[in-house]
């Protein structure tokens, strides 16, 4: 059964209506990427908040950091896992499978990180993602130590905590205005 066709239930702005800025944004991730993503076009609802999102976006998925690109996607499927956010967990699925070149350890990530077979640093930073989701206040000093043990910085702490808040972020929203992935993504390193 096909997934619904809409991108959210919200209206969406006409592409040749929106910020010439925003336009080009969006033709560049399509060339790079094949496709233009979902959750810019949801986005492109409120402009500004699309410009803070791409950038912060980039910043937190993209830019250097002592994690990996991998190990940050893996902490957005877990994140999206324990909160059952059907866009994430497609689309940054797609991105572990993708990264990883295993197929299977992006499903296992999505259903039940713990089944996986992982580093003890991954091991540490996907268990401090879970119970940071799904109890804020576990975000500890035991926490904190817990991730020292697995070979952690301070940086690298604070790159997990932000990449852990950011995905929580991005889950409520798609939740919350029902943003459907891209059909691509089901397909994607398979």
């Amino acid at each position: 059964m096909p997934q619904p066709k809409h991108i959210t239930r919200l209206a969406q702005p006409n592409i040749k209506d929106l910020d010439e800025d925003i336009q080009s944004y969006l033709k560049i991730c399509e060339e790079k990427l094949g496709l233009m993503p979902n959750v810019l076009l949801a986005l492109t609802i409120r402009p500004g908040k699309f410009r803070t999102f791409t950038k912060m976006y980039n910043e937190i998925m993209l830019a250097d950091s002592g994690l990996t690109k991998l190990e940050r996607e893996m902490i957005a499927v877990v994140v999206s896992s324990a909160n059952r956010c059907y866009y994430c967990l497609v689309a940054h699925g797609a991105a572990v499978r993708e990264l990883s070149g295993d197929p299977q350890l992006g499903e296992m990530l999505v259903m039940n990180y713990k089944v996986a077979e992982l580093s003890n640093r991954q091991r540490a930073m996907l268990d401090v993602a879970w119970s940071l989701t799904t109890d804020p206040r576990s975000g500890d000093d035991a926490a904190r130590a817990t991730l020292k043990e697995a070979g952690f910085g301070d940086e690298e702490i604070f790159d997990i905590c932000d990449v852990v808040g950011f995905f929580n972020y991005t889950n409520r929203l798609a939740h919350g205005i029902d943003m459907m992935p891209n059909a691509e993504y089901h397909d994607q390193a398979r």
